[in-house]
């Protein structure tokens, strides 16, 4: 798929193998999540346009760049990707947030939104989804149509892990939306869980159960 990029750094590899492991604690794991999210976020910016500007170093007057474009906004899926947020906003500090939040129906596995905010110029703005794993698809989708709606120009999607399930799922949907991601998982299991995956992310990453 054109569209979904992979992203096979060695550092992203090794630290996705850690998020793995079912005994990295708590703090690690919230640690690691937001180190891949900025190699993941190194790649997924490559576009960004630059402008040459003149600067003052302490030698001479030279010439440097900048980026000319910063209408970015982060949105982070209600309650893992907002741990992936902070290390986005470390990245990109001049982006906006908006928050989209979703809870799994127990019965039809279908997501259900409870919660949604975006600044009132997301139609200017490169929004990049912020969201740990890409199961079914279904959250993925129902995001990405949320910002479609209020005229999102361009969507990217940030994931350290993605069900090959539902990463077709989205792709189908949203053929235009990039996804960047660490790894491909085969399959899902009855639970919707992916497999092998890492678990619940949300209760890694807080420690809840």
């Amino acid at each position: 798929m054109k569209n979904v990029f992979q992203i096979q750094h060695p550092l992203v590899q090794h630290k996705l193998t850690y998020c793995r492991q079912e005994k990295t604690i708590t703090k690690e794991f919230r640690s690691i999540v937001e180190e891949i999210t900025i190699l993941l976020l190194y790649e997924a910016t490559r576009s960004f346009k630059l402008t040459t500007v003149e600067v003052r170093t302490p030698v001479s007057l030279g010439k440097g760049k900048v980026l000319s474009d910063t209408n970015v906004l982060f949105i982070p899926i209600l309650r893992s990707g907002l741990v992936m947020l902070n290390a986005a906003l470390r990245m990109v500090p001049m982006a906006k947030v908006g928050h989209l939040g979703f809870f799994r129906d127990p019965l039809t596995l279908s997501p259900v939104e409870y919660f949604r905010k975006f600044p009132s110029d997301v139609d200017q703005r490169e929004c990049f989804i912020l969201d740990v794993m890409i199961a079914t698809g279904g959250t993925a989708i129902a995001a990405v149509n949320s910002l479609k709606e209020r005229g999102a120009p361009r969507v990217k999607y940030i994931t350290l892990i993605g069900a090959r399930e539902g990463i077709d799922a989205l792709c189908e949907m949203h053929p235009d939306v990039e996804v960047y991601l660490g790894d491909i998982d085969k399959q899902l299991n009855a639970d919707a869980f992916i497999v092998p995956g890492l678990g619940d992310a949300g209760d890694r990453l807080y420690g809840t159960d």
